[in-house]
């Protein structure tokens, strides 16, 4: 391993250990978060929980009460009974990114009014609302709500976008808005997430078009959403857009008050090829070569973390030292062993360093990460997995 390769400093820090083990290089995480600050451009980025899932890494970059520090201001959670565990260990600005119907949790929140003040449920229909109240129990409490409106870009019959929420016009958020009102419900924001802006590489021409086409049809249609949710709420305290690879895109709209990020501070494969950051990947983990099947091959532990979203290529790991390994077509990465290519210099025994495709979904395969600073330090810290946590 040369001495200028980003995974020198891990490989050294870790030497000691038995691989599998994952790993972080705390400088690299700097640099990234410093670099979704200065992209942000002043406004506040909150943190995607689903691309970390570490609480560790969160209070890197929110500080030790998981709230707010150096222009990131609160978490995006995945899941209400996750937001409620954040909150009980000291965060005080948590978004739910997604609507909840896990009524333990909803009777949970209603009996907290710590809660109740920290944590912002997601809707985008009326029967959420129905299943909310049902679940509360009771018309004396008033929970807060974010309307959840969809941000694809249509052309023709073409769906260009994730498929998220049904609410999609002016007339649709401010009929949800007014229901929620009428039902006791706090409306405090309205978030917007481009995906096929933010989770899409600019891998040709044609992609970056339709980015562009996507940016400007959703900052003229989120204006006038804003415009029909605000003459039934009023003022309204959220107003959430972006995610790592669309942040310029999110910032050029006064409207947004808050960007989302957080597979931008791991940095996996899905985010190589934007144009419009240069990020460092961040995070890697490591597995020992078993046996040598030929000459050319080894074959490692395990290895086989492959990503969600459509089967392919872009969800699998990538071997990345040493240089010139590669995944056999065959087999692919393997649920307890992975041949590779490529492997003629390779000992058994030896360590293999892969970057996996999506951020956050690495940490459900280990217990702990072993972050390594700067200077070798290395401190091992619980991944949720590590702390017995499972939100799903």
């Amino acid at each position: 391993m040369t001495a200028h390769s980003p995974i020198a400093g891990l490989h050294a820090a870790t030497a000691e250990l038995d691989p599998p083990l994952a790993a972080l290089d705390l400088t690299a995480l700097r640099a990234n978060a410093a670099d979704l600050v200065r992209r942000a451009g002043g406004v506040p980025v909150r943190v995607a929980s689903k691309s970390v899932r570490c609480r560790a890494v969160l209070e890197q970059v929110l500080g030790a009460e998981l709230t707010a520090a150096g222009g990131f201001a609160g978490i995006m959670s995945y899941s209400l009974t996750e937001a409620i565990w954040l909150v009980r260990l000291g965060a005080r600005d948590v978004l739910l990114g997604y609507p909840s119907v896990d009524r333990a949790a909803l009777a949970e929140l209603a009996a907290d009014e710590t809660l109740l003040r920290s944590i912002t449920l997601m809707v985008d229909d009326v029967a959420q609302l129905g299943l909310i109240r049902a679940a509360v129990g009771t018309d004396l409490v008033h929970p807060r709500v974010c309307l959840d409106v969809d941000a694809s870009l249509r052309i023709g019959p073409l769906h260009l976008g994730v498929r998220r929420s049904p609410v999609r016009s002016p007339d649709q958020a401010a009929a949800l808005a007014r229901v929620a009102k009428q039902q006791g419900f706090d409306v405090v924001g309205v978030m917007t997430y481009e995906a096929q802006i933010a989770g899409l590489p600019d891998s040709n021409v044609a992609v970056r078009l339709v980015k562009r086409a996507s940016a400007a049809e959703i900052t003229k249609r989120r204006g006038a959403v804003l415009d029909a949710v605000r003459s039934v709420t009023g003022k309204l305290e959220i107003v959430n857009s972006g995610g790592s690879g669309s942040i310029e895109v999110s910032v050029a709209d006064a409207d947004v008050t808050e960007v989302t990020a957080g597979s931008g501070l791991y940095v996996p494969t899905l985010f190589d090829h934007y144009r419009s950051f240069t990020p460092r990947p961040a995070m890697f983990f490591a597995t020992s070569v078993l046996r040598k099947p030929t000459p050319s091959i080894a074959t490692v532990f395990a290895g086989g973390y492959i990503a969600s979203g459509p089967t392919g290529a872009s969800r699998v790991p990538k071997p990345v030292w040493p240089s010139g390994l590669g995944l056999l077509g065959t087999e692919g990465a393997g649920e307890v062993q992975t041949p590779l290519s490529g492997a003629a210099q390779v000992r058994i025994g030896d360590r293999v360093w892969f970057r996996h495709a999506k951020a956050g979904e690495l940490c459900e395969r280990f217990n702990h990460v072993h972050l390594v600073d700067a200077d070798g330090t290395r401190t091992t810290v619980p991944t949720y997995r590590g702390e017995g946590k499972a939100f799903g």
